[in-house]
This record gives C-alpha cells, sequence and structure tokens, in this order.
C-alpha cells in the first residue's frame, strides 16, 4: 500500500528536474483491484469485470460454403495493408483465400463556387471508392460487407413432387 501510494505520487507529481512522459502505464496488483495510469488519470477496475466468459454449447459449428467479405474506403494504402493482414490470417488457418480487386468508383460533383448566380465559377469535387473483395482489425476509414453462403437441404415439402399430393381426376 505505500508503494502504491509513493508511486503515485512520483507519477502524479514528478521528481523535480525530471522529464515527464506522455503516457504511463502501470500496473499495480492488490488483492481485488488492479490500478492503471496513463497521463495523469488513474483508474481502479475490479478484477472480476477484466476476465471474459466462456460459454460451452452443445450446437455443432456451421460450415459455410462461401464466406465473401468487401472492403471499401478512400485510401489505397490502407486497403492494401488489410487485405495483406486478412490474407496472411486465412492462410495461417487453413483456409484458401482468392483477392479480387474490382476498378474503383469515381463520383463527380459540379457546383457553383458562389451562393450567387455567377454561373461561370464553379468547383469540382471528385470522390474516389476502392473496393476489395476480402471484423475484427477493421482499420480507421473502412467499410467493411460480409455475405455468408450456406449450402441446406431442402425441406420435405419441396423435395415430394407437386404432381404426388394433386388427386387424379377420371
Amino acid at each position: 500500500m505505500a508503494v502504491r501510494a509513493a508511486v503515485r505520487g512520483i507519477f502524479l507529481y514528478g521528481v523535480p528536474g525530471a522529464v515527464q512522459p506522455k503516457m504511463v502505464a502501470f500496473f499495480c496488483n492488490s488483492t481485488n483491484m488492479k490500478w492503471v495510469q496513463f497521463s495523469n488519470l488513474h483508474v481502479d477496475v475490479p478484477k472480476d469485470l477484466t476476465k471474459p466468459t466462456i460459454t460451452v454449447s452443445d450446437e455443432p459449428d456451421t460450415l459455410y460454403k462461401r464466406l465473401s467479405v468487401l472492403v471499401k474506403g478512400h485510401d489505397k494504402a490502407v486497403l492494401d495493408s488489410y487485405e495483406y493482414f486478412a490474407v496472411l490470417a486465412a492462410k495461417e488457418l487453413g483456409i484458401s483465400v482468392k483477392v479480387h480487386e474490382p476498378p474503383k468508383k469515381i463520383e463527380r460533383f459540379t457546383l457553383l463556387k458562389s451562393v450567387h448566380i455567377f454561373k461561370k465559377h464553379r468547383v469540382q469535387y471528385e470522390m474516389r471508392t476502392l473496393y476489395r473483395c476480402l471484423e475484427r482489425n477493421l482499420p480507421e476509414g473502412v467499410a467493411m460487407e460480409v455475405t455468408k453462403t450456406k449450402l441446406e437441404q431442402l425441406p420435405e415439402h419441396i423435395k415430394k413432387p407437386i404432381w404426388e399430393t394433386i388427386p387424379e381426376e377420371e
């Protein structure tokens, strides 16, 4: 307890003549609390809240034939980086991956520069959207759409031909 108070005093008030770091992380384990400090801000968090709960179910896992992931963004470098991450993760899991890069979509808007009637003065805005066909670690400024394709058996009422269910007229 005394060590915790001393360390808190050093981090809150600093050592005279020492350079203060911008971000400091310090963990002090006590019986039921964790203490975390970032930039002169401390938070006491109960240990029970930090433990994830694991549930086990008897249901079998769902298998999908195809999982299509469409990733959209405005920055090509971010999409390339995320594509590399996704392909690397899929290869580590033993999943076959195909990456398709559709052409970029360019939208152009032509607007008047002024709110008045000067039609000669215009501004043209351009938005480029790049698509990558690949949530957990989605980069900033990128949208994702996931499409699942699942194989299922036909229901019993569809398996039986309809002409067998209709009574025959003589």
